[in-house]
């Protein structure tokens, strides 16, 4: 191979690279979010559902047997399952309202803003905490940094409807859990990374509870003092878990497409003709790509 061939091979191979990167990160900022919002519908459908039986014209129950049961709800003496809508999150200030899901783990975390599983339900006594993305997954606390004293916050749950006002807020440590502990004031902690684009810190803002608490629930994920774990995550955002096979297949099967099209495009005598298989190519790879993307983002250092 001549040093001119080799030249063009390692430039095809870096522009190749570089556009694969401004893909991945035009992905992260807001192909995540498509994800996102189809899963926002589905579990807002199913979190009205849940309402539908439970207290009517705006009434909270006033003992846990009174709670609703179907479809994974709240149930007596239990908090909601992983993975299952809790309520939602109303903050008018910036914009912000979205389903909250139970749990704080990567996957969780990509449905939406995430309640830590340690911590009491939002509306009960002691300090209620949720975790959500800054930037990424149709990033729910990108303007959180704007809240100031004294602004509402709002959660649903089937228990009822809450007020919290702002009271403060800060950056700390991701190892930092202590903004975790339990508090005699009935609390909502929220938390994510700051500065945005960056997990080298997490944002923490602290609201009070202004309406009457709701009846305690049983918790079944008490939080562990020993364990230092990041404050974004029980073992969510901080902490990045996932398998290779599937990026490695799904990449694969995006840069074969990608290549069998490009060859078969310069094979062509019409430059139009190889433009427009080299075009179809590309569009083909997109699909697999998403997908390689999708699979990759697990595998990468803490998000934000």
């Amino acid at each position: 191979m001549s040093w001119l061939r080799l030249t063009a091979w390692v430039g095809n191979l870096a522009l190749a690279l570089g556009v694969l990167i401004l893909l991945f990160v035009a992905f992260e900022l807001w192909g995540t979010s498509i994800t996102t919002q189809l899963h926002q519908d589905a579990l807002r459908q199913q979190f009205d559902h849940e309402l539908a039986g439970g207290p009517k014209d705006g009434a909270t129950p006033t003992t846990a047997s009174e709670l609703p049961t179907p479809n994974g709800a709240l149930s007596p003496g239990a908090s909601p399952a992983e993975g299952q809508p809790i309520g939602t999150i109303d903050i008018p200030e910036i914009g912000v309202n979205y389903v909250v899901i139970q749990g704080t783990s990567t996957t969780d975390l990509e449905l939406g803003p995430g309640h830590y599983m340690n911590t009491p339900l939002p509306g009960q006594p002691g300090n209620a905490a949720i975790a959500g993305h800054r930037t990424t997954y149709l990033r729910p606390f990108y303007n959180l940094n704007e809240l100031t004293p004294g602004d509402p916050i709002y959660i649903t749950t089937t228990q009822g409807r809450f007020e919290y006002d702002v009271t403060s807020a800060q950056s700390v440590q991701p190892t930092d859990v202590a903004v975790l502990d339990p508090t005699s004031t009935p609390t909502l902690t929220l938390t994510t990374c700051t500065p945005r684009y960056s997990a080298a810190q997490r944002l923490v803002v602290v609201a009070t509870l202004v309406t009457p608490p709701a009846p305690a629930t049983t918790s079944n994920h008490p939080l562990d003092r020993n364990q230092s774990v990041p404050i974004a995550s029980t073992g969510g955002l901080g902490v990045r878990t996932g398998w290779p096979w599937p990026a490695v297949g799904w990449g694969s099967a995006a840069l074969g497409i990608a290549t069998a099209l490009f060859r078969l495009g310069r094979r062509r005598q019409r430059r139009s003709a190889r433009l427009g298989m080299i075009t179809a190519g590309f569009l083909l790879a997109l699909l697999p790509l998403y997908f390689f993307f999708e699979s990759i983002t697990p595998l990468l250092p803490p998000s934000f």
